[in-house]
């Protein structure tokens, strides 16, 4: 089975990083002091928000694209920078989940995550996740829509394995609505959990396969599958 996780919210929480990260970034990189205020990241993809945050102000699209591998470097140096005050911490029970998957040897593990590759693997390093344990990654930076990272993540597991994925072989792990949608889209498995930005009855209404209020739940739902 390959295992596809999300960060934010699943594997991780941060109080209050991210939108001084990307505020301080977005200045750095195109110029303009952008209000994030009320914006809503959750489940999206960082070049999606910049697209939203960007296009209404004058940016194009294809200067964002053009403009997407030094917004990464420059947001990875600030992360770097504001993670010496500002917390962050894996959510209860992820890194145990993860060390029991890695240790059972049936599981390719992944990220699937709407941020940029270089604060994703940063955030992973920074509460105690060798990002080696997760072979198979995509990234915010690779597709404007998060329904398009899941085909960018099989044919790396192909690379790595040698193995074509078979959708129901595949599961989504997630804490948004759009983590949901998105596996649905692919037509893979999906379990929500409840440790992220969306209430509980949100998730459920989405309609996962499972839900689940602690990671270390993930368990025997994949040792059952």
């Amino acid at each position: 089975m390959l295992i596809l996780f999300d960060i934010d919210g699943t594997l991780i929480r941060g109080k209050g990083l991210g939108r001084p990260v990307t505020q301080n970034a977005i200045r750095d990189t195109f110029g303009l002091d952008v209000d994030l205020d009320g914006h809503w990241f959750g489940g999206k993809t960082d070049w999606f928000s910049l697209i939203e945050l960007l296009t209404p102000i004058g940016v194009t699209e294809q200067m964002i694209a053009s403009k997407l591998p030094e917004y990464m470097q420059i947001k990875r140096r600030w992360m770097v920078d504001l993670m010496r005050e500002i917390p962050t911490w894996a959510l209860p029970g992820a890194l145990e989940t993860v060390a029991a998957l890695r240790d059972h040897g049936a599981y390719t593990l992944g990220i699937l995550t709407g941020n940029v590759q270089t604060t994703a693997l940063l955030k992973l390093e920074a509460v105690g996740f060798d990002p080696a344990w997760f072979p198979v990654g995509a990234y915010g930076h690779e597709a404007i829509s998060r329904n398009d990272l899941p085909p960018l993540a099989l044919d790396r597991a192909l690379q790595v394995t040698g193995r074509r994925f078979a959708p129901h072989d595949v599961m989504v792990v997630g804490d948004t609505v759009a983590d949901i949608e998105c596996a649905r889209a692919n037509d893979l498995r999906v379990t929500a959990v409840t440790t992220g930005f969306q209430p509980r009855a949100d998730l459920q209404a989405a309609g996962p396969d499972y839900l689940i209020d602690s990671l270390i739940e993930l368990l025997d739902i994949v040792n059952g599958a």
